[in-house]
């Protein structure tokens, strides 16, 4: 009886309870960004008005490469025979948020990249990353998307030699891979890798390990730098290399968060089939 009680005790609590769900998604329009040699997104209204029926209705078209706006790098984007997008384990597209804050680095050197330097001051913080990390670097970055020439770090935006934007530092990121165990690696910039790289080390490496990343991630500030669960919602695209994701992130609420949504976790009919079942242990 006690025990019973004690589960609408918490039912009732939980009922009540909210938490903030933050959008880490640029919309994907004709402003979206994508690497030089992709072909540019295409959207097209196949249907939208009053049909013959008399009821609204609307459907649309479109054509994107993979690569561009908030998107994920699938692992065999940069490694052969490592999983391609649909045979990522979704458990490995949620996590623990780690926010590694570089923005002021960031902003006194373009081609600045993340490093251990960053993420040992993370831990001395924090703690030690949580197994299943989305960890995520905040560069400032996305305040310039989507223009391009802001974004890109030059005016010429279709030639990458010219590109100045952070990223991670291979080191940092083979240290993440070999002693953390971590789900996804993510920039507000367009490449994991920095503007000026012509390697791309970063990308192979995490390829290598069978980790995913993620490009464009748009309004890290609302996000803490510990404390907040990532959501890497990519569209299983069968063999695909990358694909465009709503990245999003959930937080608990500390009196309020700017642009965050709050959620009402309420599940009524439970609380009621529960006080019910109190009732009957109560008539026996």
């Amino acid at each position: 009886m006690m025990q019973a009680l004690s589960v609408v005790t918490f039912l009732l609590g939980f009922a009540h309870a909210q938490i903030n769900v933050i959008d880490l998604t640029h919309s994907h329009d004709d402003d979206a960004i994508y690497w030089p040699g992709n072909p540019q997104y295409n959207f097209t209204v196949i249907n939208r008005g009053i049909s013959a029926g008399g009821y609204w209705y609307e459907s649309n078209s479109f054509a994107t490469a993979e690569h561009g706006g908030t998107h994920i790098d699938a692992p065999s984007h940069f490694a052969q025979n490592r999983n391609r997008v649909d045979q990522i384990p979704i458990s490995r597209l949620v996590g623990p948020g780690v926010v590694i804050n570089v923005k002021d680095k960031a902003a006194a050197d373009p081609d600045y990249r993340v490093t251990m330097e960053d993420l040992n001051a993370w831990e001395d913080v924090h703690g030690r990353i949580p197994a299943g990390a989305i960890v995520l670097m905040n560069s400032g970055w996305s305040k310039g998307y989507p223009n391009k020439t802001l974004v890109f770090g030059t005016k010429n935006v279709t030639q990458p030699s010219t590109f100045h934007f952070p990223g991670f530092h291979e080191s940092a990121v083979d240290w993440l891979v070999k002693n953390r165990n971590i789900h996804v690696v993510g920039v507000d910039t367009p490449s994991t890798d920095y503007g000026q790289s012509t390697t791309y080390p970063v990308h192979v490496i995490l390829g290598e390990a069978d980790i995913a990343g993620v490009e464009n991630v748009a309004y890290l500030d609302l996000l803490p730098e510990s404390g907040s669960i990532v959501y890497v919602a990519a569209i299983k695209l069968h063999d695909g290399s990358g694909v465009q994701a709503r990245v999003f992130a959930t937080t608990q609420p500390q009196g309020g968060t700017t642009g965050a949504a709050p959620v009402h976790a309420v599940f009524m009919s439970t609380i009621v089939s529960t006080v019910v079942f109190v009732q009957m242990l109560g008539s026996l």
